[in-house]
């Protein structure tokens, strides 16, 4: 078990043990991993539910003769879930994470290296040479490969065209430029921008100003420490001085902005590929636009996406590898872009034919080369996860509860500096 782990996740584990006897009792409550023999359990996210995967799934119970138990959480709860499995013991097969588990878990000893099975079949699956070279630093750790990329995503403004158009407003490139036409849009019910109340989607602005997560050489967080409260400050005026973007809602959902858009009650929202889908099929009449990621000090987006690992007591991590290895295949990543819009990691899915002609897909396509990695540094310190709970804090207090970002980013400077030694 970590000896990092943060205060929420030890109260997260407490409660889920607690909870765990109560939970198997009622009718409905997911099994636990390993409890029937020929069951294969993987631990997945609620969105990510595409057909593409069931057809992969169902090619691999065939293979293997297994039944695969489809356990489909949010981030929080699937993180809640995995801790208190890492400390039963009794775990899944299969874990889809949301970007920066790979390397807290290899780090911990609760993921397994795949080296040994990527120098066996690498090669023959294309890894990791097909896949974008930042997708293997980040799932790797001290030269072995821990983690295989689902999806190589990154955020874009969306923006609905009818909107801007009747304002006679042009997509903007700039901060400077986002504001000015946020303000012209917002009238009557209608909101210029809505911002999300997950504190992830602060990392294009924070990257956009020029500022890294961690700097290993002085041990500081936010840096530049300006830069840094410049880009916070910015998103909650937003919000509380300008009256352009909606207070969000904290809560563990992210679809609230992709719904006000799709409502038409917000003419912009920062989001990614993931909710081209929920627009296309809740709002059809609406005219979707993508503008190409805005600048500050430079022009930037951030390098997000999930990953694949195996927990390293898996019981049969053989047939673990089977199942990354059918679920990353090009065929797969082909199936659920044409499905849902998703982006993909593979050099090779960048240049299929449909990619390159989808209005909506090739702009995310384009924007991967602005995208950079914000959490590389402080994975490696393996205090990850407990760095995330407090930049959480931190961005909720500012752009929800409009805390000044210079006292809420030293606030968490302070707390930062007892676990970052």
């Amino acid at each position: 078990m970590s000896p990092h782990l943060s205060r929420r996740d030890l109260l997260r584990l407490a409660s889920a043990a607690a909870t765990v006897p109560i939970l198997s009792a009622c009718a409905g409550a997911p099994p636990a991993p390993g409890a029937e023999p020929g069951t294969f359990t993987v631990y997945w996210n609620a969105g990510h539910d595409y057909q593409a995967y069931r057809k992969v799934i169902a090619e691999f119970e065939q293979a293997n003769k297994v039944t695969v138990n489809f356990q489909k959480y949010q981030w929080p709860d699937l993180r809640t879930r995995l801790l208190a499995d890492f400390a039963s013991g009794v775990v899944p097969d299969v874990v889809e994470e949301p970007g920066g588990w790979v390397q807290e878990f290899a780090l911990s000893g609760n993921a397994r290296s795949l080296q040994e099975y990527v120098d066996r079949d690498g090669a023959a699956m294309g890894f990791p040479a097909d896949w974008q070279p930042v997708t293997v630093e980040r799932n790797s750790y001290q030269g072995q490969v821990y983690g295989v990329q689902l999806h190589l995503t990154c955020t874009l403004l969306f923006y609905n065209k009818g909107m801007l158009d009747a304002a006679g407003v042009q997509p903007p490139t700039t901060w400077e430029e986002l504001l000015e036409a946020a303000r012209k849009l917002t009238k009557d019910d209608v909101y210029g921008i809505a911002l999300n109340q997950d504190h992830t989607y602060a990392n294009p602005w924070l990257l956009q100003a020029g500022v890294r997560h961690y700097d290993p050489g002085t041990k500081e967080v936010l840096t530049p420490r300006d830069k840094a409260v410049e880009a916070m400050r910015f998103q909650a005026d937003l919000v509380h001085r300008h009256k352009v973007a909606p207070v969000p809602v904290s809560g563990t959902d992210y679809s609230g902005p992709q719904k006000l858009f799709s409502a038409g009650r917000a003419a912009m929202i920062i989001t990614g590929p993931w909710d081209l889908g929920p627009i296309k099929e809740t709002s059809p009449d609406i005219e979707l636009g993508l503008a190409a990621p805005l600048k500050k000090d430079g022009q930037a987006t951030n390098a997000a996406g999930t990953s694949l690992l195996v927990p390293s007591k898996a019981a049969r991590p053989d047939l673990s590898w089977d199942f990354i290895k059918r679920i990353t295949a090009l065929e797969v990543e082909r199936a659920a872009t044409e499905e849902v819009g998703m982006l993909m990691p593979r050099v090779s899915w960048a240049e299929l034919p449909e990619v390159g002609n989808d209005p909506l897909i090739k702009p995310f396509a384009d924007a991967l080369g602005y995208a950079q990695d914000s959490s590389q540094e402080i994975r490696l310190t393996g205090q990850s996860g407990r760095f995330d709970e407090e930049l959480k804090k931190m961005y909720q207090s500012v752009v929800i509860q409009n805390r000044p970002a210079e006292e809420a980013i030293e606030a968490l400077a302070e707390t930062a500096k007892g676990f970052l030694k």
